[in-house]
């Protein structure tokens, strides 16, 4: 019943090289994001997955585990796939590595549905979208779920469409503000849990004309009739997909009460 959380982390990238090894605060993205995933509970395993030395070794430096693979993979679930074959675990927890500042609590309620129903194979995560900038950005993905929490679809583009805005009324899951605020729509967050075997069969599916479209593997789940659960969390809007989103995540980090994330707790 082992639960292994993996961080894809690979040197090349259209958008930004070497963004793993990108600095924030003095400190690599890649050491910031393991850092945080490992403080989530319940984890019985936290690892990253590269095709470079380089990170490899940064890694290790820093005291974390990683693990060295192919270069010859098409997308990040491929990688993902090739360390999951050889571990004994009953859930596989893929976070991307542009979340420096991922929640604990974001990895456990994306988790806590495949827990309590097996019958789900694939969860992941939205929260609110309070910026209508944030909204038409083609870098942030959305995503629209059906009243059972499933997803819809995912998409770069500003979805649903609003014929007159009026917005979406939310309230806080945080449980200190009960204030009721008007949103965009609900941004995703790279973090996807799976069954093992489920990501292993996920691994072999043909990419969809869907996915090659938009870019977004999660598609490709959807196009083969497969059900993703949606965990709403609240998430701060911190993803580095180019270098200038750096600048955001280092005066995140220098806001008040967002020091930099502790080790893994023993």
């Amino acid at each position: 019943m082992a639960i292994v959380a993996i961080i894809p982390a690979r040197y090349s990238s259209t958008r930004f090289p070497g963004k793993p090894l990108a600095k924030i605060g003095g400190k690599p993205m890649v050491q910031h994001v393991y850092e945080s995933v490992s403080r989530a509970g319940g984890l019985d395993r936290v690892l990253v997955a590269t095709d470079d030395y380089r990170i490899l070794e940064t890694v290790k430096d820093f005291g974390g585990e990683a693990v060295l693979t192919s270069k010859n993979h098409a997308s990040g679930t491929d990688r993902l796939a090739e360390v999951a074959r050889k571990l004994k675990a009953e859930w596989v927890i893929n976070v991307q590595g542009d979340l420096p500042f991922i929640r604990p609590q974001t990895i456990s309620r994306t988790l806590r549905p495949l827990r309590r129903d097996r019958s789900i194979s694939m969860g992941t995560a939205r929260t609110p979208i309070y910026q209508k900038e944030e909204w038409v950005n083609p870098n942030v993905v959305k995503v629209i779920t059906d009243r059972n929490g499933f997803a819809l679809y995912f998409s770069r583009a500003p979805i649903p469409y609003i014929r007159e805005h009026t917005g979406f009324s939310h309230r806080s899951l945080a449980g200190t503000d009960s204030r009721e605020q008007i949103i965009w729509g609900y941004r995703h967050i790279g973090v996807y849990v799976y069954r093992r075997d489920f990501l292993l069969k996920f691994s072999r599916l043909r990419p969809s004309p869907l996915e090659r479209t938009e870019g977004l593997e999660q598609l490709r789940a959807l196009a083969h009739g497969y059900r993703i659960r949606v965990a709403d969390v609240e998430e701060p809007s911190v993803e580095v997909d180019t270098p200038a989103d750096l600048k955001r995540a280092e005066q995140y980090l220098r806001s008040p009460g967002n020091s930099p994330s502790g080790g893994r707790k023993k």
